[in-house]
This record gives structure tokens, C-alpha cells and sequence, in this order.
């Protein structure tokens, strides 16, 4: 579906929204930059972590539960690999454990990256656009460029990886970071998110945020929209979201 062609606005969890068409296209600023997250929202890989989690207990004797698993969502590695030696009682450090994730988790990318329906269609479309992109993830850098070297070259402006912020998702930095490199205000950026986690992250930092459902609910609230997936979203849909939080502004709400 192409963008801004009068479909109508939904901004509910699990409804399909789309630029309001009550302004031009050509008069709705676009963002300056558009912030990504990559596990669960560029590509479909929290599978591969799953899996990894799931055998790295196995193999030392514990057990885990799909409710361990999406405890860990958008997590930075550090923090995930603590939960894993309490509750899967992994007697390792918690910087092997990271290590033996990342490990098997790049191993499966480099076999296949499974790409979100509509996120290649749209980093094309900010690209002919020209809005700039970076990528926000708590994975480290092996994983990312793992990931980007499925790309044309780039796509992202800059890479901000888990391994290289002294505080991650939930905390502002990562999202920080990333716009002090590209050289824009947050409060002129969309982030792409799927995790509670992510989005606290991007709000935190003053980034208005597209929550792409996948794997955990996501509820709806100031400065954001739950989108079911990225199918047919558009920069001028992105456009939208942040002039409706300008608007929103304007007229005192928070």
C-alpha cells in the first residue's frame, strides 16, 4: 500500500495506521533521522536467541521457559547473562555467557537473516528520501554488522551496539548516542522498536517511537503508535507520527 493515499488512522495495539491524509504529503517535515532497533524489529532473530538460551541451560542442567525468554526482550547482553546464571542456573560468567550467545546467534544469521516483512521496503524508501538511519541495538557489533552486511552499503549511517554504551535499553544513551552522531535533535527522530524495553529507551532519550508488535504486547500511550508490522509504512506515515506529536504538544498534552 502506498503512503498517504487516505486509508484511516488507527492507533490501537494491533491496528493497521497510516498517515492522516488531512495534510499534503509535500507540507509534512520529514524526520531528520529514523532510529532502528534490530532484533525483533529489523529482523526476526529473537528465534535464534531462544534457541541459544534455551540449549546454553540444557547443556549445564537447568531449565527454561518461554517466560525466561521473553523476560530477556531488549535487554543489553550483560544484564540478560545475570538473568540466565539466577534462573538457568548456568554456573559460567556472566561474559562467557554473552560470548556463548552471541556465538551461536551469529552463526545462525550468517546461515540466514530472517528479515521483518516491510523493513528492507522501508529503509529503500528512506533512502530515496534521504533520511539518514542508524541502528540502536543491545547485541554487540559482531552481530550487527553481521546483520548489516545483508544490506547495501550504507543503509545505516552509524551502528550503536550494546558493547559499546556504558548504560543500554532502558536507559536514553543508546538513543542519545545515535543522534548525537548523525547530528540531530531526538525530539526530530522516529525510533522503531518492539520491546517495552527499546521503547523506554527512545521516549527516555525524547524520541517519538513506532512500537511494532512481535513477540511481547506493547501498549499504546503519549509519543508513540503500535503498529502490527511495518508492511506499507512509509516515510510520510513517519512524517505523521511526529507532527501529531507536535501537535499533541501544542495543545498541552503530555
Amino acid at each position: 500500500m502506498s503512503e498517504g493515499t487516505g486509508r484511516e488512522s488507527a492507533t490501537g495495539p494491533g491496528k493497521l495506521w497510516r498517515a492522516d491524509p488531512g495534510t499534503p504529503s509535500s507540507e509534512r517535515p520529514l524526520p531528520a533521522a529514523v532510529l532502528w532497533d534490530m532484533d525483533g524489529t529489523l529482523v526476526d532473530t529473537e528465534p535464534y536467541w531462544i534457541g541459544a538460551e534455551h540449549a546454553l541451560v540444557a547443556e549445564h542442567g537447568g531449565t527454561w521457559t518461554t517466560e525466561h525468554a521473553h523476560n530477556l526482550i531488549g535487554n543489553s547482553l550483560p544484564v540478560s547473562a545475570a538473568y540466565i546464571r539466577r534462573y538457568g542456573e548456568v554456573d559460567l560468567s556472566s561474559e562467557r555467557i554473552v560470548e556463548e550467545l552471541l556465538d551461536r546467534v551469529v552463526a545462525r544469521v550468517r546461515e540466514h537473516i530472517p528479515w521483518r516483512s516491510g523493513a528492507r521496503r522501508l529503509l529503500d524508501r528512506l533512502a530515496v528520501a534521504g533520511v539518514p538511519c542508524a541502528l540502536v541495538t543491545m547485541s554487540y557489533q559482531r552481530l550487527a554488522e553481521a546483520v548489516v552486511a545483508g544490506l547495501p552499503a550504507g543503509t545505516f549511517a552509524t551502528l550503536v551496539t550494546g558493547d559499546e554504551v556504558p548504560r543500554g535499553k532502558p536507559h536514553p544513551d543508546p538513543y542519545l548516542t545515535a543522534a548525537t552522531r548523525l547530528g540531530v535533535a531526538p525530539g526530530d527522530c522516529v525510533a522503531i522498536e518492539d520491546s517495552p524495553t527499546g521503547v523506554t529507551s527512545a521516549e527516555a532519550a525524547g524520541v517519538v517511537v513506532l512500537a511494532v508488535e512481535h513477540l511481547v504486547p506493547l501498549p499504546d500511550g503519549p509519543g508513540r503508535r503500535v503498529v502490527p508490522g511495518l508492511d506499507g509504512i512509509g516515510p510520510v506515515d513517519l512524517a505523521d507520527l511526529l507532527r501529531s506529536r507536535t501537535e499533541a504538544g501544542a495543545h498541552g498534552r503530555p
